[in-house]
């Protein structure tokens, strides 16, 4: 951001050919890293003018041109309104008196005119076409700055300027109506507060000085927008920063008695918007004649207002707070900036709100304001991320985190970086955009969602650098992409985002769409609007053809239509099976405990009740224990049995969980029931206001599963579900000897095939989804063990044998897959969230 300031002339001052008004400082703050144009500022000239109030006093460098400051490449234009100011009238007197005073006439000041004659020709000349000159270049801007103790000498933050009422009346800016009737009524409700009044409690008169003063709705200061407030650039932010810290450091080892060196250390600790803020705070003391206790008071009630917009969710007030702050030159705690922060957030994209618009960007200012006082910290840097991207500079943005790599925000979220990420890839900048996305994939905190690996990969296709004739990426083989372009680089990507990401939103895959078929102009692929529908392809396409369609996948062979390529399932690796045995031991323990709370608020719980959930780990190790050394036949298939027995019944159904023990033994399968042991007592309450009887023959079903060791009793206090899962992936080490139990497709013994042992239930399993694993090797588990069943009704009799059909949860895994096509190049499929579970967006090049 661009900062000008100049000193008040005195034309007594020094030697011939030197500029009376004592300098120009142009500083960048590193945060924002731009080139701003003055254009886009409101009543930009006006604001400059107020700044430069003595370029006029100059008139060497007057030109009959059209004005400009050249900084860096941006064309900065002035307009008569700098004569239309109020504080060129101000100070025209001023000006004229110097004219027709004494002075060397050799001095280049008054070199071809007086002042007073300077300003009669430049009202007279001066209009849109015929303006005031002044060209700086970079070089000597920066050449200042080397020279200059502290960036910025010469400010007119040193000048204690009090303005009378005139002054503030015409040349400052009154509040908005809207926001200063919101900040009145707020700061009204809070000074009736008891914990308020409590703050005023030593002096009560203070409260009401303090409130007219905050409620005045004229500034008593000319303005000092944030930036005043800021170091020159972000490493002497962080240098003062450190510089501060040290320094407390130092005064904890030592005292020194000496109240003046003490007081001498203490400002040296300060850091620069300390400084500044002292400063603007003694300005504005001698301005409105308080105290520092009503200075600090007053303080601590904008403090209140941010708690009060934080709980009524009401930005509306902390836009007049914050003027008041940087009026005053209040220093908030750190806290009373971050519910700022907060409560501003709120009102994002609300512009019908401000009183400053365009441009003006508050809550950025409050998170730099904040940076500048206090460690920053995650919600600052997205904040100020935010603001540049909404500005445009990506780069800018990039280097503020840059900035911060070495700290303790070195790894920021996903929600940070990929509003960068997505500016390049609008702007066509594929270098700088993959260099950033090598950044994050290799940041541990930053997991990249559908979303943004879709934007990334569709800005790539379409800049044509997934052809086969595509120039390489600049930078990417540094960056270890080999190949840097072409369908292998393509690959790559989608091997990364098949890593994080198991299926994208429908606009992710139009967003796919688009960038392709702009990529493959050739293919004679359309784009789509954010509303179409992506058209169903149901044909076999050409190798030669792109494939950017959205395809019904057959549930029985899982052939996809365009490219007739068989999706595979993909089951769990051995690394993640023993990972859901392991979790399910632990979940065991926390689950009992929670439903031993569950039963103490309804004051059933036991001293027996308390063992049992404290013993749930325990019990369950114990099963799997036995799973593993039990000699015999191995179990292959695990029924949930209250599942079965309960289904399409709504009561516990002995007679068809025999049936299917039965027609699992003809299928082949050893079973295992597991059962609570509440259903296989002879009276148990089913649900509220039902309890059901077991008759004599249901029981003796159940002493026959005992005997064959088909029948496991869960205990109470312990859930089942954790035990079918857990026997599910147990190795059953002695009783399969080494061997596998899988079965292979069309097998001789016409056994149902997949992995063993299978889980026979319809239980969604919602309860366990987050709990037990993260959400792809749950998907891998379901696919690859979990088989589904259907009983046909009976006729006459519940006992008499039905049909029952078995058929797998998923023939296709439910993730994102590639498989390789005749000529070598990879077809990728992706499930979509809003479409059926046999449709994919399918995605192949060219060949």
């Amino acid at each position: 951001m661009l900062r000008i300031g100049t000193q008040q002339l005195h034309h007594q001052q020094h030697r011939r050919q030197r500029f009376y008004f004592r300098t120009l400082a142009i500083s960048s703050h590193t945060a924002y890293n731009t080139r701003k144009n003055f254009s886009s500022m409101p009543n930009n000239i006006a604001t400059l003018c107020k700044r430069f109030v003595l370029a006029a006093s100059c008139p060497w460098i007057f030109g009959s041109g059209t004005g400009n400051i050249g900084f860096r490449g941006t064309t900065i234009t002035t307009t008569a309104a700098f004569v239309q100011s109020p504080l060129f009238g101000r100070h025209r007197s001023m000006l004229q008196n110097s004219g027709s005073s004494g002075g060397r006439k050799n001095d280049a000041l008054h070199r071809g005119a007086s002042f007073g004659g300077s300003i009669n020709r430049l009202e007279e000349n001066c209009s849109l076409c015929n303006l005031i000159r002044m060209q700086f270049t970079s070089s000597d801007i920066e050449n200042y700055l080397e020279t200059s103790p502290d960036g910025v000498d010469g400010v007119t933050n040193n000048s204690k300027y009090k303005a009378d009422d005139d002054d503030v009346s015409n040349s400052f800016e009154l509040f908005d109506d809207h926001q200063y009737a919101a900040f009145r009524e707020a700061i009204e409700i809070i000074a009736s507060k008891r914990n308020v009044i409590r703050d005023f409690k030593k002096s009560p008169e203070d409260l009401q000085i303090v409130l007219e003063n905050l409620l005045d709705r004229r500034r008593k200061l000319p303005r000092w927008d944030v930036y005043e407030y800021l170091p020159p650039s972000t490493e002497q932010l962080h240098q003062t920063r450190n510089e501060t810290l040290n320094g407390n450091e130092q005064n904890k080892s030592s005292r020194i008695g000496n109240k003046e060196i003490e007081k001498s250390k203490k400002e040296n600790k300060m850091s620069y918007t300390e400084r500044k803020l002292r400063e603007r705070r003694d300005m504005y003391l001698e301005a409105t004649n308080l105290t520092a206790p009503h200075h600090r008071l007053a303080t601590v009630l904008l403090a209140h207002l941010s708690d009060h917009c934080a709980k009524t969710s009401n930005p509306l007030p902390l836009y007049v707070g914050w003027e008041k702050v940087l009026e005053a030159g209040m220093m908030p705690m750190e806290r009373t900036l971050s519910t700022s922060l907060y409560v501003l957030s709120l009102d994002e994209g609300k512009e019908s709100d401000r009183s400053d618009k365009g441009d003006r960007d508050v809550v950025s200012e409050v998170a730099m304001f904040h940076d500048a006082l206090y460690e920053p910290t995650e919600k600052t840097i997205a904040l100020l991320v935010k603001s540049l991207v909404g500005r445009g500079d990506a780069a800018g943005a990039e280097a503020l985190l840059e900035s911060i790599a070495d700290g303790p925000l070195a790894d920021l979220r996903h929600r940070t970086t990929s509003p960068i990420l997505k500016l390049y890839c609008e702007k066509g900048e594929i270098d700088a955009a993959l260099r950033l996305y090598h950044k994050m994939k290799h940041t541990s905190r930053v997991v990249m969602e559908a979303g943004t690996y879709s934007d990334f990969i569709a800005a790539v296709a379409e800049n044509g650098y997934f052809r086969s004739d595509s120039e390489h990426i600049d930078g990417a083989k540094d960056l270890g992409y080999n190949p840097a372009s072409g369908p292998r680089l393509l690959d790559i990507l989608i091997s990364d985002m098949a890593e994080d990401v198991l299926d994208i939103p429908e606009e992710s895959a139009r967003v796919l769409r688009n960038g392709f078929a702009l990529g493959f102009k050739e293919s004679g692929l359309s784009t789509v609007s954010d509303t179409e529908n992506l058209t169903y392809t149901s044909t076999l396409v050409d190798d030669a053809i792109l494939v950017a369609d959205r395809v019904v996948v057959d549930h029985d062979t899982a052939i996809c239509p365009a490219t007739n390529l068989t999706l595979r399932l993909i089951v769990l690796e051995e690394e993640q099976r023993v990972h859901v045995h392991d979790t399910l031991l632990v979940m065991a323990s926390e689950k009992s405990k929670v439903y031993t709370a569950k039963l103490a608020s309804r004051g059933r719980t036991t001293h027996d009740n308390a063992v049992h959930a404290e013993q749930a780990t325990q019990i369950l190790t114990e099963f799997s224990q036995w799973l593993d050394t039990r000699e015999g036949k191995p179990y292959t298939a695990i029924v949930d049995g209250a599942n079965v027995a309960y289904f399409g019944w709504g009561k516990i159904n002995v007679y068809q969980l025999s049936l299917m023990v039965t027609a699992l033994e003809k299928h082949g399968e050893h079973p295992l029931v597991i059962m609570p042991q509440k259903y296989t007592r002879k009276k148990f309450y089913l649900r509220q206001g039902v309890t059901q009887f077991l008759s004599e023959k249901e029981r003796a079903l159940f002493d026959r599963l005992k005997e064959k060791g088909q029948l496991y009793i869960v205990e109470p206090m312990c859930h089942d579900d954790m035990y079918w899962m857990l026997a599910s992936v147990s190795n059953q080490t002695v009783s399969t000897n080494g061997e596998s139990m899988h079965v292979s497709k069309n097998n001789d013994e016409g056994r149902f095939p997949g992995l063993r042992p299978m889980v026979i239930s319809n239980d969604k399993m919602r309860d366990h989804k987050l709990d037990l694993l993260e959400e792809r090797s749950f998907r891998r588990w379901c696919c690859s063990h979990v088989v589904n069943y259907h009983f046909t009704e009976y006729i006459e009799d519940q006992r008499e044998e039905r049909n029952i059909t078995f058929h797998a949860a998923d023939i296709f895994s439910d993730e994102i897959q590639g498989n390789e096509c005749s000529g070598g190049v990879i077809a990728w499929h992706f499930p979509v969230r809003e479409w059926d579970a046999n449709e994919r967006f399918c995605l192949r090049l060219p060949q």
